[in-house]
């Protein structure tokens, strides 16, 4: 493919609480294996992506340890590879990334050390499959400045969290409201863009000399007048995790047999680092019931309509509905757990109740086998 790709997996979301304390939102643990970042990175390898970006600064140990290696999604090639950008003190430089626009820009060098005419754009927490050659020859055909990815979400979402898009018949974009507090519409934007590799350059340099940080606000919204902008529309599955609601739906969707086949049946793959864990192991008194029950498990007790990531382990006498347990928990026996979403390392003693009555539950239990 004539582009390169750059993955924006820097930032924090308040409202992720207690599960944006250990880790970036890029890094989060999805489908049982799987890190959020995971399914952009087997976008960008599947659709012939051969050089990729990862400009990371939020909690980024753990992201940075699942990026060691490139390996597991085929960038290791003499052309191209994974590069991972964190801010760096230079002699002209020592900010942080004060926004996404900021990032790039402070990679410049990455953009113009690259003989690609194109550029991808994606955010590191989205969850979907995706060929972005379709994306580029529809931005070609259109003779755009920028494409932006979008897609139509159905009634009843959480819109003011999104940007919200407006398209003209011909596919262009006439409004962009990012993160409104009433949506106008429910074209919500994906966090995926095209654009030409010396025109973002261009952009990015007129962005700083004002002082101008944000990709979204100060270069789509700002320019959507005077460029080219125009929608890609998406009718495939596709969803954001920055809160804790859309984390824990993201996962549950996974429960569903359609899903499931789309993702991990359906040609193109979905590729992560793998570790080297023995198989889920149920023994005697186990049931189990419509859940994903990763590698390492060991299961006692009863699982429901859960999600239980690698290395959890399941006493006697437990039941388990509705709920998500992150890598490497330990649950005593004779424990409930419901509607909830367990952090990672926890252990949960015995003989304890949790169930989110009011929503979804974050058990985060800070005890000797919690480590960061």
């Amino acid at each position: 493919m004539r582009a390169i790709g750059i993955i924006l997996a820097g930032g924090n979301s308040y409202r992720m609480k207690e599960l944006s304390n250990k880790r970036a939102i890029a890094a989060m643990p999805v489908a049982g294996s799987y890190r959020s970042i995971d399914f952009t990175l087997s976008n960008m390898t599947n659709s012939h992506i051969q050089k990729v970006a990862v400009l990371t600064q939020y909690n980024s140990r753990s992201l940075n340890e699942h990026l060691s290696s490139s390996k597991w999604w085929d960038f290791g090639r003499k052309q191209g590879g994974l590069f991972v950008f964190p801010p760096t003190v230079t002699v002209d430089n020592n900010f942080w990334y004060r926004g996404t626009a900021d990032a790039i820009y402070q990679n410049m060098t990455f953009l113009k050390n690259s003989h690609e005419p194109y550029v991808v754009i994606a955010s590191g927490d989205g969850v979907y499959k995706m060929d972005y050659n379709k994306v580029l020859e529809y931005h070609i055909s259109k003779k755009a400045d920028v494409t932006v990815v979008c897609k139509d979400m159905e009634p009843g979402q959480d819109m003011e969290r999104f940007g919200i898009l407006k398209l003209d018949e011909d596919g262009r974009i006439q409004e962009f409201d990012e993160k409104p507090m009433v949506a106008t519409s429910n074209t919500v934007s994906c966090g995926i863009y095209v654009i030409r590799r010396r025109q973002l350059i261009e952009l990015l340099e007129k962005c700083a000399k004002e002082d101008r940080y944000d990709f979204v606000k100060d270069i789509l919204v700002r320019y959507k007048g005077m460029k080219r902008i125009y929608g890609y529309k998406t009718e495939e599955y596709w969803s954001n995790i920055s809160t804790v609601e859309a984390y824990y739906e993201t996962n549950m969707s996974f429960l569903k047999p359609e899903i499931r086949d789309y993702f991990f049946k359906q040609y193109p793959d979905v590729y992560s680092k793998v570790d080297d864990l023995p198989p889920a192991k149920y023994n005697p008194g186990a049931v189990v019931k419509n859940s994903l029950v990763s590698s390492g498990c060991i299961v006692n007790g009863s699982v429901e309509n859960s999600v239980l990531f690698k290395k959890v382990f399941v006493g006697n006498n437990v039941t388990i509905k509705n709920s998500i347990i992150l890598n490497d928990v330990y649950i005593g026996d004779n424990t409930t757990i419901e509607n909830c979403i367990v952090e990672s390392r926890d252990t949960i003693r015995a003989n304890t109740y949790h169930k989110g009555e009011n929503g979804i539950k974050v058990v985060v239990e800070k005890n000797e086998r919690y480590v960061l």
